[in-house]
């Protein structure tokens, strides 16, 4: 049977409306009051399992899934041995480079050498820091990224955008836009290479149903 790995969260609705498509529906997880992590579509030929979107690249690359949904930034953050089949195109956002609206920076390349920024997406962090040439110290967050400048443990932050009304309404600001992050259809490698579990049936329709 065909697994497929579901972020819960803000891509959820629109990954269920998105296999929908194809005629597998997982509705079942939106339902009011669900508590179950894995259901089965209305027909019976395929599963879905609701993990943390951390964690769909793992269940993916582990083989527990053959399919999934995970938005480009985890992707980014974790590198995951999986095949990259589409961008899917909704769950648009950002990763940014944010201070507060009161500090003298207008860009990246003004934060003071040796500063902190808070992220939960230390790799991703580090890497843009590099690129720039400019030694910062990654303090690891992974809740309420804001309160780092805010408190004053942090500079600055790196961390994602879609409206920007978060960082507004504590007072924060963006400098730099590092990449923008979409949805996309990943699979298992070794299943996608020989046909297992159907995939081959498949993933021409998905491809075919991107809005």
């Amino acid at each position: 049977m065909l697994t497929i790995a579901l972020p819960k969260g803000a891509l959820l609705k629109d990954s269920i409306a998105y296999f929908q498509r194809v005629g597998l529906n997982f509705e079942a997880l939106l339902e009011p009051g669900n508590r179950q992590l894995q259901v089965l579509s209305q027909d019976g030929r395929a599963r879905a399992l609701l993990v943390r979107a951390q964690d769909v690249p793992v269940y993916v690359q582990y083989g527990q899934a053959q399919l999934g949904i995970v938005g480009y930034d985890v992707l980014r953050e974790k590198n995951p041995h999986v095949a990259k089949l589409a961008d899917l195109g909704f769950g648009q956002c950002r990763l940014s480079v944010a201070v507060k609206a009161s500090s003298p920076y207008r860009s990246a390349r003004d934060l003071p050498p040796h500063c902190r920024v808070a992220s939960k997406f230390v790799r991703c962090a580090d890497a843009f820091f590099q690129q720039l040439d400019l030694p910062v110290d990654i303090v690891p967050l992974y809740g309420s990224v804001e309160l780092g400048p805010i408190t004053g443990m942090a500079e600055a932050i790196v961390d994602l955008v879609s409206t920007g009304r978060t960082l507004k309404e504590n007072g924060l600001v963006e400098l730099e836009q590092i990449f923008t992050s979409t949805a996309y259809l990943i699979a298992h490698p070794r299943s996608y290479r020989l046909n297992l579990s159907g995939l081959g049936h498949y993933v021409p329709q998905l491809t075919a149903a991107i809005a």
